[in-house]
C-alpha cells in the first residue's frame, strides 16, 4: 500500500493542479532541493502545507542542485529526493524542475501562495512573479539552524 503523493512531470503537475482547483482547493507550492531531508526541511514543510488546502513541492533538478551548491552536490538523484520528500504526509504532490529559481514553475502552476522558508525573510526571489499572476508568498518554518551543507561538513569531520 503506498501512502507517498504523486511524483509528477510538469505538464502532469500542471493538470493535476487544476484538478484541484475545480474541487475548489487552494494551491500552495514549496521548493527546494531536498539534498538531504533533516528536520528543518520537516518544518518548513509542514508550515507551509497549512497555507492552502493542498501543498505542490518542486524539487530542483541535479544540474541546478549543482549549479546552485557547487561541486559533490547533488548527493542523490532528483526522483530520490522527490520520492523521500512524496513520502511526507503533508505533502500532495511533488514534481522537478530544472531551472534555478522557480520562477517558471510558478507560472505554470499559479499557486494562490508561494511558501519560502525563513533564510528568505529579507527577499524572495519569485516574489515578482508570485505578485503577477495574482499570488501572495509566505515566509514559514523554523528559524534557519539547519542546513544539508552544515550536515555534510558534520559527516566529513566525524570520518576517519
Amino acid at each position: 500500500m503506498s501512502v507517498s503523493a504523486p511524483v509528477l512531470t510538469a505538464p502532469m503537475a500542471s493538470e493535476w493542479v487544476q484538478q484541484q482547483r475545480r474541487r475548489g482547493a487552494g494551491v500552495a507550492l514549496a521548493n527546494g532541493c531536498f539534498d538531504l531531508l533533516h528536520v528543518g526541511h520537516v518544518r518548513y514543510l509542514t508550515s507551509a502545507a497549512a497555507e492552502a488546502d493542498v501543498l505542490v513541492v518542486g524539487i530542483n533538478g541535479d544540474a541546478s542542485v549543482a549549479s546552485l551548491k557547487g561541486p559533490g552536490r547533488p548527493l542523490l538523484p532528483a526522483m530520490a529526493r522527490a520520492e523521500m520528500v512524496a513520502a511526507l504526509r503533508c505533502v500532495d504532490m511533488v514534481t522537478v524542475f530544472d531551472d534555478p529559481t522557480a520562477d517558471r514553475l510558478i507560472r505554470k502552476l499559479r499557486p494562490d501562495v508561494q511558501c519560502k522558508g525563513t533564510d528568505y525573510e529579507h527577499g524572495v526571489p519569485e516574489a515578482p512573479t508570485v505578485e503577477s499572476i495574482g499570488g501572495r508568498v509566505a515566509i514559514v518554518g523554523d528559524a534557519k539552524r539547519h542546513s544539508t551543507g552544515q550536515l555534510i561538513d558534520r559527516l566529513r569531520a566525524s570520518d576517519p
